[in-house]
């Protein structure tokens, strides 16, 4: 079974942040121009929250704030799920699934190590699926 370190050497651990006090508007801005929807909340070398497009649509857009003047903190989520490298996707996935979450930060010690995203999931789902239907085949025509 696939790690959460192993999904990170594949894509990186680069991993883009934003602090509480930068504005939503900067928070989108970086968002658009990294292609993630989601980026942690960082203060003071910790962990604060979590923010992705969904936040946005639901606590500025909806409510009629503006994304120049609305700093992140005001509609960050606070609760963070996050996951260790040695956990395995089918742990994540479960994590994802009850509560609700698209985004899982990896967390090394105190130390943001990087983001997995559903995306990530379920490319490295595919990818197991892949090389199990390959060995399947590869058995078969020996046989």
């Amino acid at each position: 079974m696939t790690r959460v370190e192993d999904l990170l050497q594949a894509k990186g651990h680069a991993v883009w942040s934003i602090s509480p006090d930068a504005s939503v508007y900067d928070a989108i801005q970086m968002m658009a121009d990294r292609g993630v929807g989601a980026l942690p909340v960082v203060a003071a070398d910790k962990l604060a929250g979590i923010v992705s497009e969904r936040d946005y649509a639901r606590k500025v857009i909806l409510q009629g704030k503006s994304s120049k003047d609305t700093p992140v903190r005001e509609i960050m989520t606070g609760t963070v799920y996050t996951v260790r490298p040695e956990q395995n996707i089918e742990q994540c996935m479960i994590l994802m699934t009850d509560k609700r979450v698209r985004h899982l930060p990896v967390l090394e010690g105190d130390h943001l190590a990087g983001i997995v995203s559903i995306g990530d999931l379920v490319k490295a789902v595919i990818a197991e699926q892949q090389i199990r239907i390959e060995q399947l085949e590869s058995y078969i025509t020996a046989g």
